[in-house]
């Protein structure tokens, strides 16, 4: 990346995003405030959901109103592997993540056959299926959810999930991959050719370009990248529940990338974290903090279009490669 580009004013905010990603551990007990560190916790494991949102939305116009079900997937394979005894992260992380992507090479396979609004009510009727599914099998908890006992155990004797720190950083060292894997793939020619497809797929397919097949690869990777997300988040909150799949998720998901700056590489993040920590504090405030978080929304989508990421790069004197 070019180093020039940290002066910018996307730049420096994307690098304060990065460090209070990193020092927050230790921020949040110089305030006063030690919560903020299980609060950023959670935020960088919904941005890894959404960093493979904006994978396919963001760069590829697919617009998935069922995408919070992978986190479903992820999370329920750690849950009923423990709930069996087993805790080995060998076995419950292959799984969630290969679950993941199967899944999603079936909704892809059939969703993507269709364009615009039935792509987004295929996605979400599929989600919704699983997610009754998941409401109906009592012996991991209905709609009660599934109490986790045992974190993910990777036998490593220095490495243990249960230590706040250690799972803190892991979550941040794998949202950090996430966000490189993006990186390079958007900026490749497998990345070329999606971005290209998301602005005229019918030319594209004209001079030979079979863009079914590279969509969905595209929305296998990021539906086992939003099968991480679970995975995480099943170990952190020490519990899973339908409620992670369930659509309302998918569309705070699609917000938060639309609030950060859809179509760039760290708009995910940002979005997570103005969307998570407004409405922590506004949820602390009133009853009603509903009433104040919607208008915010709308005023965001009507007068920042290209989100955070779109309004700072406003104020640059020449454009620059996304970041």
């Amino acid at each position: 990346m070019n180093l020039e580009i940290l002066k910018t004013p996307r730049g420096i905010y994307n690098s304060l995003l990065i460090l209070l990603c990193i020092f927050m551990p230790w921020i949040a007990p110089a305030i006063g405030q030690d919560f903020f560190t299980d609060v950023f916790g959670r935020i960088m494991i919904v941005a890894i959901a959404a960093i493979s949102l904006n994978l396919i939305m963001g760069f590829g116009g697919m617009i998935s109103f069922g995408h919070a079900v992978f986190v479903g997937i992820g999370g329920y394979a750690v849950g009923i592997f423990a709930s069996h005894g087993i805790e080995s992260a060998y076995i419950q992380w292959p799984v969630g993540l290969l679950m993941s992507g199967l899944f999603a090479l079936i909704i892809g396979a059939i969703s993507l056959r269709t364009r615009g609004v039935y792509f987004i009510m295929i996605t979400l009727a599929f989600a919704q299926m699983i997610y009754f599914l998941s409401v109906s099998i009592e012996k991991y908890g209905s709609d009660d959810g599934l109490t986790i006992d045992a974190r993910s155990d990777f036998g490593i004797p220095f490495y243990d999930l249960n230590d706040a720190l250690t799972m803190y950083f892991t979550v941040f060292v794998l949202m950090v991959a996430c966000l490189l894997i993006t990186r390079k793939m958007v900026n490749s020619r497998f990345g070329r050719v999606i971005r290209a497809a998301k602005s005229n797929d019918e030319r594209m397919h004209t001079i030979g370009y079979p863009t079914y097949g590279y969509k969905l690869t595209a929305f296998v990777i990021a539906g086992m990248m939003c099968g991480l997300s679970g995975l995480l988040s099943a170990n952190f909150e020490d519990f899973v529940s339908p409620d992670m799949m369930f659509w309302t998720f998918s569309g705070e998901l699609i917000f938060i990338v639309v609030l950060g700056g859809m179509g760039t590489i760290m708009g995910p993040l940002g979005g997570a974290i103005i969307f998570l920590l407004l409405s922590e504090v506004l949820s602390n405030i009133t009853n009603s903090w509903h009433l104040i978080f919607g208008p915010f929304l709308i005023l965001v989508v009507l007068f920042a279009r290209g989100g955070v990421e779109g309004f700072l790069a406003k104020f640059e004197k020449s454009p620059e490669a996304k970041s």
